[in-house]
């Protein structure tokens, strides 16, 4: 199982980027995939959850309404757009999958310690 996150860079505030999470080795349409980021001297922490069997969402409230996720079932392909950045945006980005029970009581979480197989992250600055 592999995830990896690509996309970043660096914008100016107001500006716009869309990060990639690439998924493979498992079923792409069962799996709750996650946002997460992590600034320096800070605890990593969610942004943004999704999960692909109904389509349903959790946003953090830092980001409620400026980001979007949305996933690709095609392409095995998470994706994060992310919308009038902030400085306090800025961050390394990592998308992980969540590894708690997809039984018949899932439901959706976005807490980091309930992900897992962080891929190498992608970094975003941006600048004022």
């Amino acid at each position: 199982v592999q995830l990896q996150a690509s996309g970043g860079g660096t914008v100016q505030a107001g500006g716009s980027l869309r990060l990639s999470c690439a998924v493979s080795g498992l079923y792409f349409d069962d799996q709750a995939i996650g946002w997460f980021r992590q600034a320096p001297g800070k605890e990593r922490e969610e942004v943004s959850c999704i999960a692909n069997s109904d389509g349903s969402k959790l946003y953090a409230d830092s980001v409620k309404g400026r980001f979007t996720i949305y996933s690709d079932h095609v392409k095995n392909m998470a994706y994060l757009q992310m919308n009038s950045l902030k400085p306090e945006d800025t961050a390394i980005y990592y998308c992980a999958r969540y590894t708690g029970d997809y039984g018949l009581a899932f439901l959706l979480t976005c807490g980091p310690q309930s992900y897992g197989y962080w891929g190498k992250g992608t970094l975003v600055t941006v600048s004022s």
